[in-house]
């Protein structure tokens, strides 16, 4: 049986969410950031705003639409590792957001919504 490889699938789904938030303005930092405290899909600027950003997707609603698998403990690691990487660059005083990009839909016909500012630290 085929199983589809669901990394290649989430980076393809990160670079179009990548793609969208560039036609809106913002600068991609980098896509898939990795500490020991977990993964934040892209960084990016966003005017005078540093924006982690999780990207969701899904392609039914059947196992629930993709920002609602934004969780308050999928918050919480996206929290903590945008801590870290602002204590690692030295940027602890930036103004940072915590954005969602949500893709819904088949192949080729995705529907892409954007979330600013979808959570804070708590």
């Amino acid at each position: 049986m085929y199983k589809k490889n669901n990394r290649r699938t989430g980076t393809g789904y990160e670079r179009k969410a990548g793609a969208y938030l560039e036609s809106l303005g913002y600068k991609i930092v980098t896509y898939n950031y990795r500490c020991r405290l977990g993964e934040i899909d892209l960084i990016a600027r966003d005017g005078e705003y540093l924006v982690f950003v999780e990207v969701k997707y899904r392609t039914t609603g059947v196992s629930g639409y993709p920002a609602e698998a934004v969780d308050a403990r999928k918050q919480q690691t996206i929290a903590k590792c945008a801590m870290y990487f602002l204590m690692k660059q030295g940027n602890d005083d930036v103004p940072c957001r915590f954005d969602v990009v949500a893709i819904a839909g088949a192949e080729g016909q995705e529907e892409i919504t954007l979330y600013k500012d979808a959570f804070t630290l708590m």
